[in-house]
C-alpha cells in the first residue's frame, strides 16, 4: 500500500504538461534472434537505470546511438535511457542524480566505481511541437523542448532512423518506429520527417549527419542529403560552446579524415571552420598542410580506435598548424626576430579561427604552449633538453615535434636525436649532448648538472597526446 502510494505521488505533478496522443503509429518489435544484441556489450548501470525506473512504475529503454552500436556489434562509449518519468521524477529515483540544461532538460545519474565515474543521461519521452507557439523561433529552430509526450512521438522527434530505436534489456526487445534496423541493413541513413523542417528545428543535425555517415560508413540517402548545402548558414545561429562540442565529437569520432571530406561533400566547411578552408582546398600550395593534417588525424584516429586518450588541445593545434606556420614564415621575412615572430603569428592564427568557431580557451591555453615548444626542440646544447623534458605538456610538443619530422618539415635526424636522448641514461645523454654539440658547432653554456627526469610514456609515434 505504502509503496504504490509513494509511486503515484512521484508521477503527479500539475506543472506539467504532458502529451498522451500519439499518431506515429505501432513499433516493429523486434525480437533477441532478429536483432542478436549480446546482452554483455551492455553496461551494468544502463541496465540498472532501466530496472530501477520500471519498478517503481515508469517505462524505460536504452535509446539511440546506443542501440545502434549493440546492433552493429560495437560496444557503445555512452549509453542514454529514455523514459515516461520527468526529470523530477527520475531525479527523485536515483542518489547520485542532477538535473542539467534548459532549452533541453535531462538527467544525469552518476555511477562510481573502479576507473572513471559512468554517467547515464536519462531523458523524458518528448512531445512533437508542430503547435509548440513560443517553444519553436521563425527560423524553425527549437528554442525551449520541455513539453512531454508519448514514445511514439519521441521516436519521432529523434533525427535518424537508426537512431531511433529502443530496448528493453529486461525483456530484450528493441522497439523499432521508423525501420532503423532495415535501414542500417541497407547502410543507408535516413532523416527521419522532412529533413529540410528538421535542420531547420536543430542546425546541429546536418554536422551530425555527416559525423554518423563518417563513423558508419553508411550513405545519406537523396532526401537526407539534398537540403544540407542549402541551410548550412543556419549553423551561424547555433550558440558557439554547442557548435564547438559537434564538432569536436566530429574531429574525436575515430574517423575524423573520412568526416572532414564529408563535411566538404555536404558544402559546410566553408567558414564554419576557417581552418577547413585551406585543408579541404585542392591547390597546390594546400599539398603539405594536407599531408600533415592527414597524417595527425590519422593517429588521432588510431588512438581513439584503441581506446586511448586524445587532447583536444593538441588536435586544434595541429589543425592550425598550416596556418600558424604561414603567418610565422611571413613575419620572419618582414625582419621580426623567431620567437616574437611566433609569438605574433599565434595570436593572428587564433584570431582568424575565432572568425567562425570559437576555439575554448583551456585548449587554447594548450594549444600555445605545443606551439612555442617547437623551437625549443631545435636547441639542443646547455641546460635546454633538461629543462624541455621537464614541462608539463612535453609529450604533447614531442608527439607534434614527430609529425613535423615525418612530413618533413623538420630534419627528422631531431625527432630521433630526442627519441634517443629520452630513452639513454645520464651517460648517453651526455653523448647525445656531445653530438649535438658537432652538428651545431655551438659550445654548451656550463651549467650545473640536473637530476634526470623522464616524461611520462614518451615512447615516438604515439599520435595525439592525451
Amino acid at each position: 500500500m505504502i509503496t504504490k502510494f509513494i509511486k503515484r505521488i512521484l508521477r503527479r505533478d500539475p506543472m506539467v504538461k504532458h502529451t498522451h496522443a500519439n499518431n506515429t503509429g505501432a513499433p516493429k518489435r523486434i525480437p533477441k534472434k532478429a536483432h542478436r544484441i549480446d546482452p554483455h556489450l551492455l553496461s551494468k548501470n544502463a541496465i540498472k537505470v532501466t530496472h530501477t525506473l520500471q519498478q517503481a512504475g515508469y517505462e524505460a529503454f536504452i535509446v539511440g546511438g546506443a542501440v545502434r552500436d549493440l546492433a552493429l556489434g560495437i560496444s557503445p562509449k555512452d549509453f542514454d535511457v529514455a523514459t515516461n518519468a520527468t526529470p523530477d521524477h527520475v531525479q527523485r529515483l536515483f542518489h547520485k542524480a542532477r538535473l542539467i540544461g534548459r532549452r533541453f532538460q535531462i538527467v544525469h545519474v552518476t555511477f562510481f566505481g573502479k576507473g572513471h565515474p559512468e554517467i547515464i543521461e536519462v531523458s523524458t519521452f518528448r512531445a512533437l511541437l508542430d503547435n509548440a507557439g513560443d517553444h519553436v523561433a521563425e527560423s524553425g529552430r527549437i528554442l525551449r523542448d520541455n513539453v512531454w509526450g508519448s514514445q511514439g512521438e519521441d521516436a519521432a522527434r529523434r533525427d535518424f532512423t537508426i537512431n531511433a530505436m529502443y530496448y528493453d534489456p529486461s525483456s530484450e526487445t528493441v522497439l523499432d518506429y521508423h525501420g532503423g534496423m532495415a535501414d542500417m541493413q541497407k547502410k543507408t541513413l535516413r532523416m527521419i520527417g522532412d529533413p529540410a523542417k528538421r535542420y531547420r528545428e536543430d542546425p546541429v543535425r546536418m554536422l551530425r549527419a555527416v559525423r554518423f555517415a563518417a563513423k558508419t560508413g553508411f550513405a545519406l540517402d537523396n532526401a537526407t542529403r539534398a537540403p544540407i548545402a542549402q541551410l548550412g548558414k543556419l549553423l551561424n545561429d547555433v550558440p558557439s560552446a554547442r557548435l564547438f562540442d559537434e564538432i569536436l565529437k566530429l574531429l574525436m569520432s575515430g574517423y575524423s579524415w573520412r568526416a572532414i571530406q564529408g563535411l566538404k561533400s555536404a558544402g559546410l566547411h566553408h567558414g564554419l571552420l576557417p581552418l577547413l578552408d585551406h585543408i579541404l582546398d585542392e591547390g597546390k600550395d594546400s599539398k603539405d598542410a594536407n599531408e600533415f593534417v592527414k597524417l595527425a588525424l590519422a593517429n588521432t584516429d588510431q588512438r581513439i580506435q584503441s581506446g586511448k586518450s586524445v587532447s583536444a588541445g593538441f588536435l586544434f593545434a595541429t589543425l592550425l598548424w598550416p596556418d600558424l606556420l604561414k603567418n610565422w614564415k611571413a613575419n620572419t621575412s618582414k625582419g621580426m626576430a623567431n620567437i616574437p615572430a611566433l609569438h605574433d603569428a599565434m595570436d593572428d592564427t587564433i584570431a582568424t579561427q575565432s572568425s567562425g568557431m570559437t576555439i575554448q580557451r583551456r585548449f587554447e591555453s594548450d594549444m600555445r604552449e605545443i606551439w612555442s615548444m617547437q623551437p625549443r626542440f631545435e636547441r639542443r646544447v646547455g641546460r635546454y633538453p633538461y629543462r624541455l623534458i621537464e614541462s608539463p605538456r612535453f609529450r604533447a610538443g614531442y608527439d607534434f615535434m614527430l609529425l613535423r619530422c615525418a612530413t618533413g618539415e623538420l630534419n627528422p635526424a631531431i625527432g630521433q636525436w630526442w627519441t634517443a636522448f629520452i630513452a639513454a641514461d645520464p651517460a648517453g645523454q651526455d653523448e647525445l649532448m656531445a653530438s649535438a654539440k658537432n652538428e651545431t658547432g655551438n659550445t654548451p653554456s656550463p651549467a650545473k648538472r640536473r637530476r634526470r627526469r623522464k616524461p611520462k610514456s614518451a615512447a615516438p609515434s604515439e599520435g595525439a597526446a592525451s
